[in-house]
């Protein structure tokens, strides 16, 4: 007998997403601080062109890790909240001592090809889960990330 949590999603559905959400979480974790040292030890002539740039990053993403984490809570189950579950649980590596500008580039979009992996795994399953909470949220931050993909790569040209 299939069962529904408080906003009509399928309990066993509800906790399979908020499991990838989780990931998604944890991946967000790792970009954020990724972001915040690329912007912080960023070094040569790029210096304040890709500083600021990297600030944006970091700004979206702390908006993005809250949204996952309460929609993690919307579907009835607990984000991931320690460095530790992020770490065990992130496919995005934490980096350090990254000062040049290409290679920040270069970092900035492996992360977001990894997140833009989790967040279409996401919406096939929201889709199935008929979860439009969720699948909206991916598709946005799809649509998003695909154009940034776009424009950083066209600076590393």
């Amino acid at each position: 007998m299939m069962t529904k949590n408080m906003i009509g999603i399928d309990t066993d559905k509800a906790q399979g997403l908020a499991e990838k959400l989780n990931a998604l979480l944890a991946n967000y974790q790792l970009f954020y601080i990724n972001a915040r040292g690329f912007h912080w030890n960023i070094s040569g002539d790029k210096f304040f062109e890709l500083h600021a740039k990297f600030e944006e990053l970091y700004n979206d993403a702390i908006l993005k890790i809250d949204e996952i984490a309460e929609r993690i809570l919307t579907l009835g189950h607990t984000p991931y909240h320690t460095f530790t579950s992020y770490l065990e649980n992130a496919s995005i590596k934490e980096l350090s001592n990254v000062s040049d500008g290409n290679a920040a580039v270069r970092e900035v979009l492996n992360g977001f090809s990894e997140l833009i992996r989790c967040e279409r795994e996401l919406l096939n399953l929201s889709a199935d889960a008929n979860d439009e909470g969720t699948n909206a949220l991916m598709s946005d931050y799809i649509r998003e990330q695909e154009k940034l993909v776009w424009m950083y790569s066209a600076y590393l040209k």
